[in-house]
């Protein structure tokens, strides 16, 4: 770790200021003419502390509950010269800022905020029975969907967005932008000043969606725009119900119900052609969900890991709505980010099916304690703690398993999800992307960011190849890149015909800027240099101006 003496990424997480009103970016090198639309992000602002009337400075301790700001980079190409682009950015968050400066405290339920130890058991009893207030002020910020269906005119919105009242939404560029989380909620911004509208709860979409949590990755059919994604409820059993919302009507369905399964903080499902695959890996919930009610956060609510238990996949029927049709084990693993899946003739039964399913995985669940504020920043001594081997542990690995003849599988007995590969630590990354026109098709080439021991953050990006297992990176000293987006070359006829877009913070010059790589060479083409630093965000999404395509959540 020496060389983080020289690799300062402090800075991405103490950012405080927003550009409400755009401003121009400083434009170098080549953007492609196809690269035209809009990028947006989300995630926590940066700085994760307030000055406070009564209690000094509050902080949060964990980054996923950072406080969230949104970020819109327009894409505008020239005829007649470089491509401009512009930059806006706005805090989602106001009112719970505000309110945590008037009181001193957080009273929300949180990812990983640790509560006051001095609690007392009658303040935590009574504390799981006062029903929630309302959401005005809930920090909804991990991943953005652009015109999802199912969700208009639940909320009282601006004007400009009341011309759309269809089921299905227009695929003429953002006319609606939701922000979600991990809870069963969403938050509704307007997409060019990024005002926060309003929250929807996901029982909208159904009455049957009751619980509380679900999925921020749902999954789009890249074809019809049907949305899928789970809903998980604890009553008398934990129960998934997997759902589908229709993009040509915005009515939802129900295509599957299990109770059969723990609960589990599980952050993204796979969809192939044909199915919903839900992995419930080894982040299961204490007392089976209840001790949600007692911690008030979901980091302390996960059970330890147990290398004995097994990792449970269900293989759901989506065309033609038979549930649950095949189940599998794997040895147990945890995993934030689902890569993609796809059928292909079965490796032992030709006549029947097999799924390959792609995951960045880790051993054990350290990442998720990694990742409070302590251990990030360099200039804190918690940041000692994840070197060496606890580091180890807290890197993620490309892997790739085989649900081995579908049709033939069973509901009831579980059949073994074979690991054909893992990668090596050095060449794996986590935040991963694709081509999206390789969802739910064979695809080749993943990217995503780096843990390789630089930095206390990503520190650099990678394109992983499953075919050779060599990667390629791009990396630079004091450079730590965002989630990387993948835009495909419209008149690209191979996988890796494209670029990528990712927001850099340059810890060295406290700036950061939109990087612009070739997917092919990982080679730079371009870059936008910005006069202030970006906060290191979760998710984002690129949505063209042209009319092509539809909307795909992922």
């Amino acid at each position: 770790m020496e060389s983080s003496n020289y690799w300062p990424a402090d800075t991405g997480f103490e950012v405080e200021q927003e550009i409400r009103d755009p401003v121009e970016l400083t434009v170098t090198g080549t953007i492609p003419s196809f690269v035209s639309g809009t990028l947006y992000r989300t995630g926590p602002r940066g700085s994760h502390q307030v000055d406070t009337e009564k209690a000094g400075a509050f902080a949060l301790h964990h980054w996923f509950d950072g406080f969230v700001q949104n970020h819109r980079f327009q894409i505008i190409p020239s005829k007649d010269g470089p491509t401009r682009i512009l930059y806006n950015s706005r805090s989602a968050v106001d009112p719970l800022i505000e309110n945590i400066r008037k009181t001193g405290q957080l009273n929300d339920f949180t990812f990983g905020q640790k509560r006051d130890p001095c609690t007392s058991i009658f303040s935590k009893i009574l504390g799981i029975f006062i029903p929630p207030e309302e959401n005005a002020a809930a920090n909804v910020g991990v991943t953005l969907a652009v015109n999802p269906p199912g969700l208009y005119n639940t909320v009282p919105s601006s004007p400009k967005n009341n011309s759309d009242t269809s089921g299905q939404g227009s695929p003429l560029g953002p006319q609606t932008l939701w922000a979600k989380t991990d809870a069963a909620m969403y938050r509704q911004l307007d997409p060019e000043t990024l005002e926060p509208i309003g929250y929807a709860h996901q029982s909208v979409l159904h009455p049957s969606l009751r619980g509380n949590l679900s999925g921020a990755h749902a999954r789009s059919d890249p074809i019809t725009g049907d949305v899928y994604n789970y809903n998980l409820d604890f009553g008398r059993v934990p129960t998934y119900r997997v759902f589908r919302v229709s993009a040509a009507t915005g009515k939802t369905d129900i295509v599957a119900t299990i109770t059969d399964a723990p609960g589990a903080y599980l952050h993204s499902i796979l969809l192939t052609r044909n199915y919903v695959i839900l992995c419930v890996w080894n982040a299961r919930y204490a007392w089976g969900g209840l001790k949600l009610l007692w911690e008030r956060n979901i980091l302390d609510s996960i059970a330890s890991f147990d290398p004995k238990s097994k990792a449970l996949w269900y293989v759901i029927d989506r065309i033609h709505d038979k549930g649950v049709v095949a189940k599998f084990e794997s040895d147990p693993f945890f995993c934030f980010h689902a890569i993609n899946a796809w059928e292909e003739p079965s490796s032992t039964h030709p006549s029947d099916v097999d799924i390959v399913a792609d995951l960045s995985v880790y051993e054990n669940l350290d990442i998720l304690k990694r990742f409070y504020y302590e251990n990030l920043l360099f200039a804190t001594p918690g940041s000692q703690d994840f070197i060496g081997e606890k580091r180890a542990t807290s890197r993620p690995m490309l892997r790739r398993f085989r649900l081995q003849s579908i049709l033939s599988g069973s509901a009831s007995q579980a059949g073994v999800a074979v690991e054909e590969f893992t990668a090596a630590k050095d060449h794996s990354c986590d935040l991963p992307t694709i081509n999206p026109r390789m969802l739910t098709n064979p695809s080749r080439y993943i990217y995503g960011t780096t843990d390789r021991g630089n930095s206390t953050f990503h520190d650099g990006l990678v394109k992983y190849d499953t075919y050779t297992r060599e990667p390629t990176f791009w990396f630079h000293q004091g450079q730590n890149p965002g989630e990387p987006i993948f835009i495909p070359n419209p008149d690209g006829e191979d996988e890796h015909d494209g670029v990528l877009l990712s927001v850099v913070l340059n810890g060295l010059e406290g700036k950061s800027f939109l990087l612009v790589l070739d997917a092919r060479t990982m080679e730079e083409l371009g870059r936008a240099s910005m006069e202030c630093a970006v906060g290191f965000g979760f998710h984002g999404l690129y949505t063209s101006s042209s009319s092509d395509g539809i909307p795909v959540e992922v």
